[in-house]
């Protein structure tokens, strides 16, 4: 089985970043894929009240799920910086912590996730016609936790070792296997939400067995029983890059349920409309959320080789191809938005339309400004690699006043059309302060 190690501490910046980001962005494709797949199914089968359904748990899913992806994140920027500097003892002890870690984690996740999730659901007025669809869908999927902690924390080893070709294949194979079991459990089977979600968590098992399977033929990462020896200086080490991304993930996904709160109060059409939307959100940033990766990692490995120069052309050249491929996205969203919702949604003729207007409002508005958010990720990604993960947690509270601040005022003032610039303002502030912090850090580090 190939491994596809890759040392991004010498050749071209700009060429070594495309080449990583590109396997990541065919994975974020299949990825979007299934996420969609998911959704179309369950609105064309069962209709616009189970789509609101899905679209309800939205927020409380990333906020669960932003936990684990925050650590895991966090402890591949060690992981990655022992793998530049060569230190491969280091290495194979941060990879048996980082297991360890993420296993204890996802079961405390698990345990509160299932135990609090009808009263947040309740809290958030979800809307009647939906909690108990929303309720049903949200355990089933909660229910997966470990696997998908497993799945994260495998792939962002790979990543960190310059391996971005494993996690494609392994999305790949599980966006098949997802959406045709969405179309045997809920249009043949007739099991609704539920069926969506026990795909969804099985298609992520895939992806969790694949990448260990790849993990294990890696000699570097080939751990023995003496790796995962206690070693609490290691684990504090962990602890300290992940928590705070971990927590600049909750903070944002409160945010996000803030706004969700917000749009449950203009009825399970509008709704159903900001769902559709927030399903093409992940067709928007996949591009960027691949551009981060490879900058973590690439400046992640150049900063344990002390290559600063090159950390300072890379990241340059991740803006320069960041905005051009936000540009191209949000082209092509304009254009054909409302045709790709439009196979979101079925039911009467009314509410389609309604549905879709309101729907497709949020996404011209969020394709205009996309450029503001791939400049944030390639800047938050640059930081976090330099192993600052403070100043990202610092812009993740930002996000989260802009955010909570503009959903709860504007709508009051120009009505239910305010709360679509809720996510635009907490771009805006988020990237303003990376893009200064980002300048201010870069210039400590000297050949």
């Amino acid at each position: 089985m190939a491994v596809n190690e890759k040392n991004m501490t010498s050749g071209s910046p700009g060429k070594l970043i495309i080449t990583f980001a590109i396997p990541l962005m065919l994975g974020n494709v299949f990825q979007q894929f299934y996420t969609m797949a998911d959704t179309m199914i369950v609105g064309q089968v069962v209709g616009v009240k189970a789509l609101a359904a899905v679209g309800a748990a939205d927020w409380l899913v990333w906020l669960v799920f932003g936990i684990m992806t925050g650590m895991a994140q966090g402890f591949s920027i060690l992981i990655s910086q022992y793998y530049g500097a060569g230190e491969k003892e280091n290495l194979k002890r941060a990879v048996a912590k980082s297991y360890m870690l993420t296993a204890i984690l996802s079961i405390i996740v698990l345990v509160l996730s299932e135990v609090t999730v009808q009263q947040v659901l309740q809290f958030l007025h979800t809307p009647e016609n939906v909690i108990g669809l929303s309720l049903m869908y949200i355990r089933m999927v909660f229910a997966g936790i470990p696997i998908i902690a497993a799945y994260n924390i495998f792939a962002a080893i790979l990543r960190a070792l310059g391996n971005s070709r494993s996690p494609l294949i392994a999305m790949i194979v599980a966006a098949f296997i997802n959406v045709g079991l969405d179309l045997l459990f809920v249009a043949v089977f007739g099991w609704g939400v539920l069926g969506a979600a026990i795909a969804t968590v099985i298609a992520q098992g895939f992806s969790a067995a694949y990448c260990l399977s790849v993990l294990r033929h890696i000699p570097d990462v080939r751990l023995t029983r003496e790796d995962f020896h206690q070693q609490p200086a290691m684990s504090l080490r962990l602890l300290k890059l992940a928590a705070p991304l971990a927590i600049q993930n909750v903070i944002i996904s409160v945010g996000g349920l803030t706004v969700q709160y917000v749009v449950n109060g203009f009825g399970f059409l509008f709704v159903a409309g900001f769902t559709a939307a927030n399903k093409l959100y992940g067709v928007l940033e996949m591009a960027s959320v691949s551009y981060g990766y490879a900058i973590t990692t690439y400046v992640g490995q150049n900063l344990g080789a002390k290559k600063y120069r090159r950390i300072r052309n890379g990241v340059r050249s991740g803006v320069y191809m960041a905005l051009i491929t936000s540009i191209v996205i949000s082209g092509v969203m304009v254009i054909t938005g409302r045709n790709i919702l439009s196979l979101f949604v079925s039911g009467e003729a009314g509410q389609v339309k309604q549905v879709l207007d309101i729907a497709y409002k949020y996404l011209f508005i969020m394709a205009i400004f996309l450029w503001v958010l791939y400049l944030l990720y390639v800047y938050r990604s640059a930081i976090q690699g330099l192993g600052n993960t403070l100043i990202p947690l610092a812009s993740g509270v930002v996000e989260f006043c802009m955010r909570v601040g503009v959903a709860l005022l504007l709508p009051k003032l120009i009505g239910e059309d305010g709360i679509f610039y809720a996510e635009i303002s907490a771009w805006s502030g988020a990237a303003i302060l990376l893009i200064v912090s980002y300048v201010v850090i870069i210039r400590k580090y000297k050949e």
